[in-house]
């Protein structure tokens, strides 16, 4: 990204949020627009690639709090085309930025104005770029009910800003190298006498990266960045949430003039399961039974989530939603150890009866005849 592109575009345009957008807004609307617009889905598309890089380029930017902070203060800046010190009979002296974005840039992947203005108004000598620290990346994943319960390693396909590969970063054409700047000597600035002050300001001959490329790079125009995509295995641990925010440390988009790179933010989905459900830690089924099993008690069988059915016991007289607990059969914890099974009881009603069965349910009202579920009922209702 150049410097006159760091300036000139509005990112807050590009990503549809207001300036006074918060992290969580922005972050929330680049996620859906980089799902809609993302090559993966949009195979053939150069409009969607091209969308899908403007929105990259601007969530780099409005991400990043300091970066953010130097594109809105650099916007301000130039919102009258220039910048003046000094006053009436001080001999002001008048610089143009407009000139500083002028033209083609140089390579060697510069980055954001903190890098390029960093040493305006230092008092001592000219500084040399600092390293920047490459882009947090976010992406998404959905697995199966399984693989969120016991960890999965999947292939998470990424696209991100990364030193150009033709020119390995320089800028410069194959065959080709950048030379040292003869008027900054390297150090992208120039010192110039401002009254009791050292004014150092960005060197004009390279636009303040301290090298100059005569011959700029095919692929990436001089500017030492692209847009690069690549596949990586990431190892999901046991237990992750649905909707879970995992971090990777280091995984992200490579840093510039060796700044450490930024991380991987992971975005868990999961799958729902025809049987299984999730309660923290702990899983969650519905056993039905029959009645004679939840009124006399019965040693029932229940299934495991990949593993052999347990046996448990269903005391006398069991009412319809009771909870049981098979230990140590649930979800992976942090630990390694595991969480339980909730098995809840559902007395299942015959749809139809006949023959033996209709005879013995009719001994059995008769028999209980005198025992009314509803007198409690009445009670309370009367008393109320």
């Amino acid at each position: 990204m150049s410097g006159k592109d760091f300036v000139e575009k509005d990112y807050y345009k590009v990503l549809g949020v207001p300036k006074d957008a918060t992290a969580t807004e922005i972050k929330k609307t680049y996620r859906k627009l980089a799902r809609e617009f993302h090559p993966d889905a949009n195979k053939g598309d150069a409009k969607a690639e091209e969308r899908f890089k403007d929105i990259s380029e601007a969530y780099d930017v409005l991400s990043d709090e300091k970066r953010r902070k130097e594109y809105d203060e650099a916007r301000s800046l130039f919102a009258n085309g220039g910048f003046r010190t000094g006053g009436p009979g001080t001999g002001s002296y008048s610089f143009d930025f407009g000139d500083l974005f002028s033209g083609n840039q140089g390579g060697g992947g510069g980055g954001g104005l903190g890098d390029v203005f960093g040493g305006l108004f230092n008092r001592g000598g000219p500084r040399q770029a600092q390293p920047r620290r490459g882009a947090d990346v976010e992406t998404e994943v959905t697995l199966s009910f399984e693989e969120a319960v016991d960890g999965a390693t999947v292939p998470l396909r990424m696209t991100s800003q990364a030193p150009c590969r033709v020119c390995n970063g320089t800028g410069a054409k194959s065959g080709t190298t950048p030379r040292v700047c003869p008027t900054c000597v390297g150090a992208g600035t120039v010192s110039r006498g401002q009254g009791a002050f050292a004014l150092s300001e960005p060197c004009k001959d390279c636009r303040g990266r301290g090298m100059i490329v005569d011959d700029p790079c095919t692929d990436c125009h001089g500017s030492g960045r692209a847009t690069s995509a690549r596949t990586m295995q990431v190892r999901i641990p046991a237990g992750v949430q649905a909707d879970q925010r995992i971090r990777l440390k280091g995984k992200g988009a490579q840093g510039e003039r060796g700044g450490q790179p930024g991380d991987l933010y992971v975005t868990v989905h999961v799958d729902p399961h025809p049987v299984f459900g999730r309660k923290g830690d702990n899983l969650t089924v519905t056993v039905p039974v029959t009645f004679p099993e939840a009124a006399l008690g019965a040693t029932i069988e229940v299934p495991t989530l990949g593993g052999p059915a347990v046996k448990l016991k269903l005391p006398p007289g069991s009412a319809n939603g009771l909870t049981m607990r098979a230990r140590g059969k649930g979800a992976t914890r942090k630990d390694g150890t595991r969480g339980d099974l909730l098995v809840t009881v559902e007395v299942v009603v015959p749809q139809h009866v006949d023959g033996d069965a209709l005879n013995a349910l009719e001994q059995y009202r008769e028999a209980t005849a005198s025992d009314d579920p509803r007198a409690a009922l009445f009670r309370a209702a009367k008393g109320a």
